[in-house]
């Protein structure tokens, strides 16, 4: 990359977490050749999609159902977190044996996408509707006054699971749809994207895929997991390319959350850097 060619890039502040599933797409950025292209901000999901809404950041990995709540935004394209199969850190916790048993859910406050994600599962699939409740991530707390509890991140990858039932929200979203599902995406502001368009997203995601080891062996020593689950899960559990099946999950689930009024009439995904 020829800097002469190009305005600095510098100034370009981006938003996202640092959760195991988010590592390969922020790698190249934090510790890789792209580490002097932007300014990165670590931030829940939540919070990255409330700073790209009030400007704070040009571009923030984001919830996707936020994509169609902020106003003049741009998806990036080609690059995702997302899960064909098994997700394993989005999960719905219950003492109930049967998920029709559940009448109470409290939903983790970082969570957007997949609060929607298991509202239309409830309303769409199961025709059964809950009570809702946003809650701070604390699983006994949460358990203590509702039926269950909506996990995400890494909390959900490592908490006592003896004498509870847990149900994967991606393998759902897969066994009722036969489509993979897309969590977050990089969203940019429609006024950033000529200093954007010097960021290479989908190459970083590449660098991070690349670099699978080095993560794992960082995360080691942040995730009470072994080597071999965090492998399997940043190559087998989730997906960072938009392929076919994962856009027709995605917007599949834009259609079937205004459908259940969880957003407006769904607007349809406007994507920058299409290679």
């Amino acid at each position: 990359m020829d800097n002469d060619k190009h305005p600095a890039t510098s100034a370009l502040t981006v938003a996202a977490s640092t959760y195991l599933n988010s590592a390969p797409l922020i790698w190249s950025f934090l510790h890789g050749p792209q580490r002097e292209q932007l300014k990165l901000i670590d931030a829940v999901p939540a919070q990255c999609a409330q700073l790209l809404r009030e400007a704070a950041v040009d571009v923030a990995l984001i919830p996707v159902i936020e994509y169609q709540r902020i106003p003049n935004i741009s998806l990036i394209a080609n690059v995702c977190v997302g899960s064909k199969t098994e997700v394993r850190s989005v999960l719905l916790v219950s003492k109930q044996a049967e998920i029709e048993q559940i009448e109470s859910v409290a939903l983790d406050e970082s969570s957007r996408t997949s609060a929607a994600l298991l509202k239309i599962i409830f309303r769409e699939f199961l025709r059964h509707e809950a009570s809702w409740k946003s809650s701070t991530p604390d699983l006994h707390d949460m358990l203590r006054e509702n039926d269950a509890a909506l996990i995400i991140g890494d909390p959900a990858m490592t908490f006592a699971r003896e004498g509870l039932y847990i149900w994967d929200m991606a393998a759902l979203w897969q066994k009722y749809t036969g489509l993979g599902f897309v969590f977050a995406m990089w969203a940019i502001r429609n006024d950033a994207t000529d200093r954007a368009k010097y960021v290479d997203f989908a190459g970083a995601r590449d660098e991070g895929v690349a670099r699978i080891d080095e993560i794992v062996d960082y995360y080691l020593t942040r995730i009470p997991l072994s080597r071999e689950e965090l492998r399997f899960y940043l190559t087998d559990n989730i997906a960072f390319d938009l392929d076919d099946q994962m856009q027709n999950g995605l917007e599949l689930y834009f259609q079937l959350a205004a459908k259940h009024q969880l957003i407006d009439e769904p607007k349809e995904p406007v994507f920058f850097g299409v290679r």
